[in-house]
């Protein structure tokens, strides 16, 4: 027995095919995760008796029992970054003042420590937040700062008024960075507000490529999580040095 879909019927069949795609498509913007939620394939660190997966968190711990005396980081094993933007998901939680964050266009040191640009956040400071190069200009703008770094490596600053006052979150909590990186331009959001932005013009500092790490600082015991960890790749608009 043959059946005739009727012409309505075949519209709106077409239609929901179309405003599917369409809501799939917005809801992922070009962005793609890059950790499962379930397991850390695809990462991997020098010691990974530090990193686990709790509650669809990439999760690492410093306790008593385990203590830690050296940086560790989880490194993420597809490739190195040129000009991209990243969100994620973030908390970090102390019974201590603590230090932390993750590092983007760097470099993994012999001794598997890690150079380069970093996404830094201190619980003992009224920033929380800074854009900072671990093992080399330290920090670049605090949050609430734009930094222009000429050639000869002075940096100008400006205010961004929004972000420049007390801030409206904690780092105990979860909030979610935006991170885009667009040749020497880097720009930082938290919860969808820009909290600081840096122009680098250092040619003989800038970074325009290197790998992704998720950072445990050093320290008292404290637990640090990521999460919804989606990567947009973008075209350089700078060849790499």
């Amino acid at each position: 027995m043959k059946y005739m879909l009727s012409s309505k019927c075949l519209l709106a069949i077409c239609l929901s095919l179309i405003f599917s795609k369409v809501v799939v498509a917005e809801d992922h913007d070009g962005f793609k995760p890059i950790f499962d939620g379930k397991t850390l394939d695809g990462w991997k660190s020098n010691d990974m008796s530090y990193w686990s997966v709790e509650n669809k968190a990439i999760t690492a711990k410093i306790t008593k029992q385990h203590p830690c005396t050296i940086n560790q980081y989880l490194v993420w094993q597809d490739g190195e970054l040129n000009d991209f933007e990243l969100k994620l998901t973030f908390r970090m939680v102390s019974k201590s003042k603590v230090n932390g964050g993750f590092q983007f266009r760097s470099k993994l040191l012999p001794n598997h420590d890690v150079a380069g640009y970093q996404v830094d956040n201190n619980t003992g400071t009224n920033w929380l937040v800074r854009l900072y190069d671990e093992h080399g200009r330290h920090t670049l703008a605090f949050r609430g700062q734009r930094a222009d770094i000429a050639s000869d490596g002075t940096i100008t600053y400006q205010l961004i008024p929004a972000t420049n006052k007390k801030a409206n979150f904690t780092l105990d909590k979860w909030h979610e960075y935006h991170l885009i990186a667009r040749g020497p331009h880097l720009s930082l959001r938290v919860n969808d507000q820009l909290v600081a932005e840096v122009i680098d013009g250092d040619k003989k500092q800038l970074d325009l490529s290197g790998i992704l790490a998720l950072q445990l600082h050093s320290g008292p015991p404290m637990t640090v999580k990521f999460k919804d960890i989606r990567l947009k790749r973008l075209k350089p608009v700078h060849k790499s040095h």
